[in-house]
């Protein structure tokens, strides 16, 4: 239904809705403190009025009691020189004993008490009383009527009678029809002005920029990136130029991730030629050392039989593990594996991994030294990838490290985090692999410098942490490498 509309026109009737609502709003909150005021005003000027009558006339009889034949000529008196009242008498536990009403016309024979002991103690005005002959409420004037000290009732008048009513409803009526009807003209005068100020300051400057961007669901992207190239105007509070100006770097982020888009494909590709090459390699030894088993059985001796067959199973569980490396790189980076996250104590998983090490490190005769300060706080996470990181660290720690060296593995606490540590005193990292260290190998370096880096080991630990809103980085150090990594609590 709006869709028919112009941004113009549903402007317009949008500013006329609201008009019509402040006007109906203005309207009701002036009638009703109208209608407060003068009840407040009606009731401080009348409020004496039944303790006038009850010093002036007798209301109780003799015996204290209430003789509805003798009052009513009275209360007919009263009323007769103020109309707009009426005068009842009720009894202290709130029953109607006396009124000068017509016949039908009291509606209730009991009326709540609580108004009329906020009246007499004082409370702000205006306070409403229930009206006998109404189911509403009115304002009133009230005196306790009392005989020899002791409480017989109350003189209740009711300020704005059944003809006062009348006579307001029409009056209120009339001053209704009025007040709606110069809001109308009001909101149609302003409403006809408002949609002349939105056509000039809203729709026509957007019209113009929806024509200058209109060319971009017809061309490449080389129509966005001419958008991205203009300059942006200057800061404005005008919505139009912040919307331009919105334009050309949305423009400008789309280029961007174009061309992040391609740099990865670039690696893609790149990856993908430096896997090939990896995977060949060994394959071409295997099928080689196979193919001279094959045609040279019965030629070669036990021993070199022998050697050939574990040449090729080495090649074999070479080809194995990366195949295997490849798969859990792929699981890890599109969501495959997610951490199965429980509580376990940080010191207790480095301690259990390196007791697996211990007799690497003994036949490669190297050190190994945990450094743990004192109770941690449980973590969090996942413990078999956990485990994984540290293994995958620490084996790289003893392979790199001399026969005689040493390892150090540390773990403590650093804010909302449990850093560890692993350090050995190796030959380190070779400044030019620092800067590729945690990322895809590119096909551009050589074979050997993809062994030196630590081949896909590295990039699956980095994407384990993430998964875990953690992360690893290579530490500066004097002599080997140091490796530190965080998970947080």
């Amino acid at each position: 239904m709006m869709g028919r509309f112009s941004l113009s026109q549903r402007l317009t009737l949008l500013f006329i809705l609201l008009l019509l609502i402040c006007a109906s709003v203005a309207c009701a909150v002036q009638l009703y403190s109208s209608t407060q005021y003068g009840n407040a005003t009606v009731q401080r000027l009348s409020g004496g009025l039944a303790q006038q009558i009850v010093q002036r006339e007798a209301i109780l009889n003799a015996q204290g009691g209430v003789d509805r034949t003798a009052l009513k000529p009275l209360f007919d008196r009263l009323m007769t020189f103020n109309p707009s009242v009426e005068l009842y008498v009720i009894s202290p536990d709130g029953d109607v004993l006396a009124d000068a009403a017509p016949p039908g016309h009291v509606k209730r024979q009991k009326i709540d008490l609580r108004p009329l002991q906020a009246f007499l103690s004082g409370a702000a005005m205006p306070v409403y009383g229930d009206d006998p002959r109404s189911e509403n409420q009115k304002v009133f004037s009230v005196t306790p009527l009392r005989q020899d000290g002791a409480l017989r009732g109350y003189l209740y008048i009711i300020l704005q009678g059944e003809e006062f009513n009348a006579l307001s409803e029409m009056a209120w009526h009339d001053a209704l029809w009025r007040t709606a009807l110069w809001s109308l003209l009001l909101v149609a005068t302003f409403s006809l002005l408002a949609g002349l100020l939105v056509w000039f300051w809203v729709t026509r400057p957007v019209n113009r920029l929806t024509r200058d961007v209109a060319g971009l669901d017809q061309d490449s992207i080389s129509t966005i990136r001419q958008l991205a190239a203009e300059p942006l105007e200057p800061a404005s509070r005008d919505e139009v130029v912040l919307l331009r100006n919105s334009f050309v770097e949305l423009a400008r982020k789309i280029t961007s991730q174009w061309d992040r888009l391609a740099d990865s494909d670039r690696q893609r590709r790149e990856f993908i030629a430096n896997i090939s090459h990896d995977l060949r390699t060994p394959l071409t030894s295997l099928l080689g050392y196979l193919e001279t088993l094959s045609l040279k059985s019965a030629t070669l001796t036990a021993q070199e039989h022998q050697q050939y067959l574990a040449t090729a199973l080495r090649q074999g569980q070479k080809v194995r593990h990366l195949s295997q490396q490849l798969f859990e790189l792929a699981r890890l980076e599109h969501g495959g594996i997610r951490p199965q996250r429980e509580r376990f104590a940080m010191a207790e998983l480095i301690s259990d991994v390196a007791q697996k090490f211990e007799l690497a490190a003994r036949t490669r005769e190297v050190n190994l030294h945990i450094d743990v300060p004192g109770p941690l706080p449980l973590v969090n996470a996942d413990v078999s990838m956990i485990e994984r990181v540290v293994t995958n660290l620490l084996d790289n720690a003893i392979r790199h490290t001399p026969a005689g060296g040493e390892i150090r593995l540390a773990v403590w606490q650093e804010n909302e985090r449990i850093q560890v540590e692993v350090r050995d005193s190796g030959a380190g990292v070779d400044d030019a692999l620092r800067d590729e260290l945690f990322q895809r190998p590119s096909a551009l370096n050589t074979q050997a410098s993809r062994e030196n880096r630590g081949g896909l080991g590295l990039l699956i630990v980095k994407r384990m942490l993430e998964l875990h809103g953690g992360g690893i980085r290579l530490m500066e150090s004097v002599s080997g490498a140091r490796f530190r990594f965080f998970v947080p609590l």
